[in-house]
């Protein structure tokens, strides 16, 4: 949903890229006079329509204007060739069509309002996650740890929107929501790493042109693998555009794909993943209450849990077969004291367990399976004999409700779309390109994506720029102690370490879906704006 789903789409069958129908359609008798190659790709074109509403925020009531509407970008080096030129027809035909909502408070001037631009990641998500739940004026209303009964679903003023620290842009990428790409090789030339930045930077280079924000304080808030373009991005604003950005804003990070807890078995002597997942283990087997000594307290649980897995488990780990099987037991023995699982089942994991096997056990012989964006939701189990997990109890408990209530908000208050289909997500995960080539390498790295070097890059060459990294305690797709790691391992010079906040919330990957989470979530975002924004206070 919000975060690749590797073991999900793995079995699922990837749903083709509705394609989309030419503006304007020849018949077999029409003989159009010759264009340039630039033309000819040109299908789509901008378009918005305005709005009017108001949301109250902390008392106070703050009229907006909203715009809904899509701007066209192209791969990069779109515009390299000139159209005259005999390399014309050698530049990329593809282009995307950006569909995107803005609010902008009326009642004061755009250069003294922080602009924020949001999205969620998949790779393969549109932003309705974050529209409609987080940030946006109007908010869904969803069960808090259980599935949400179906329609008719309760869509109410949003009391958490951001408006009041700063203007909002919500973006779908590519494909996704009424975005739509076409042309020569378009999934080629938009699905990947550094091709969905670079479609996002010409995306907000257009609107800042369009809309005459410029001179706005600037910030980016992804969430998920929105994380990962954000570390792209912000680099190719900076190195390519000339773009400062006041600040980044990382909801359930992930920068590093060889630390995540979904598949590390694949990848044998690599043992972060275990490690790094340990933490949202013991906090998920504190709530479900499957702890044999639960302590009252999580945040003391926590500290002890990620000293122990950066220590004594990392040794283990790292001793493999030549570890004594006195020390494997009471390694096994210790696990079971901050997972619940049984001590059995812990030793024939040869002491690691990965995200989809940990959802499955956790619940014992409950036939239950607990959710991997959000561990304190849980289902009933598809096949008491699989390994892993099979689907996500948490994607499916709210999914219903936020599309519903986004098809309907989008055409009813802000007039777009009648006609058009909403893509929430789309199946790309075998499509995208992983591929990177992070600052000063010269060529796509074959690994996994790794963007660590993209954010320290961006921080080095802009060190005014400020990181907030936020993080839910139950979250299994992108572990919290997985993004402290990254942080703390970014290379960058030590005092720039500074520039870097943490917070974290009682929540899972979407941190927004537990109501006293949200509270503190935008508490937390418009602060951390209105001290990076460089606007002179009354």
């Amino acid at each position: 949903m919000r975060m690749f789903i590797s073991r999900i789409i793995a079995l699922a069958v990837i749903v083709p890229v509705l394609q989309m129908i030419p503006v304007c359609a020849q018949t077999k008798e029409e003989k159009p006079a010759a264009k340039s190659e630039a033309a000819k790709s040109e299908v789509f074109k901008p378009e918005q329509v305005a709005s009017k509403g108001s949301v109250t925020v902390g008392g106070h009531v703050i009229d907006y204007e909203a715009h809904a509407g899509t701007l066209i970008v192209h791969p990069k080096g779109w515009n390299d060739v000139p159209q005259n030129s005999d390399d014309a027809g050698k530049k990329p035909q593809a282009e995307a069509s950006m569909f995107y909502v803005a609010y902008f408070k009326t009642g004061e001037k755009s250069e003294d309002r922080p602009l924020t631009f949001l999205y969620n990641g998949g790779p393969g998500s549109s932003t309705i996650w974050l529209h409609m739940g987080a940030f946006g004026p109007r908010r869904v209303i969803t069960s808090d740890n259980s599935h949400t009964p179906p329609a008719p679903y309760r869509v109410v003023d949003n009391g958490e929107c951001l408006l009041d620290a700063s203007d909002l842009v919500f973006v779908d990428a590519p494909g996704t929501g009424f975005s739509r790409i076409t042309g020569k090789d378009a999934e080629k030339a938009f699905y990947g790493v550094d091709e969905d930045a670079h479609a996002f930077g010409d995306f907000i280079v257009q609107f800042l042109t369009k809309y005459g924000r410029w001179n706005s304080p600037k910030y980016l808030f992804g969430e998920s693998y929105g994380t990962t373009r954000s570390a792209v991005l912000a680099n190719v604003l900076e190195t390519e555009r000339d773009v400062d950005l006041n600040g980044v804003m990382l909801l359930s990070q992930i920068l590093n794909f060889d630390m995540s807890a979904d598949d590390p078995q694949y990848d044998p002597g690599v043992e972060l993943p275990y490690q790094l997942a340990l933490p949202t283990y013991a906090a998920s087997a504190w709530y479900h209450h499957k702890l044999p000594n639960a302590p009252s307290d999580l945040a003391p649980l926590l500290e002890e849990v990620e000293h122990f897995a950066m220590t004594d488990y990392a040794q283990a780990l790292a001793a493999g077969s030549a570890l004594p099987a006195d020390q494997r037991h009471a390694i096994a023995e210790k696990l079971h004291q901050y997972t619940g699982l049984p001590v059995e089942y812990i030793e024939k994991a040869d002491l690691r367990i990965n995200g989809g096997e940990f959802e499955k056990t956790l619940m014992g012989e409950n036939d239950m399976t607990t959710g991997r964006l959000d561990t304190r939701f849980s289902g009933p189990t598809l096949d008491p004999l699989s390994k892993e997990a099979e689907y996500d109890p948490q994607s499916v408990a709210i999914s219903s409700a936020y599309v519903a209530a986004f098809n309907d908000y989008v055409r009813k208050d802000l007039k777009y779309g009648a006609d058009l289909e909403y893509k929430p997500e789309i199946r790309i995960w075998r499509k995208w390109n992983h591929m990177h080539q992070p600052p000063g390498a010269h060529q796509p790295m074959p690994q996994a994506a790794n963007v660590m070097p993209d954010l320290a890059n961006a921080m080095k060459q802009n060190p005014t720029l400020q990181v907030l990294l936020n993080a839910g305690y139950f979250d299994l797709a992108t572990p919290f102690f997985e993004g402290v790691y990254e942080m703390h391992h970014l290379p960058i010079p030590a005092k720039l370490q500074n520039n870097i906040e943490f917070k974290f919330y009682k929540s899972g990957h979407m941190v927004y879906a537990h109501e006293e989470s949200l509270k503190e979530l935008h508490d937390n975002v418009a602060a951390f704006i209105r001290r990076t924004d460089n606007l002179k206070t009354p």
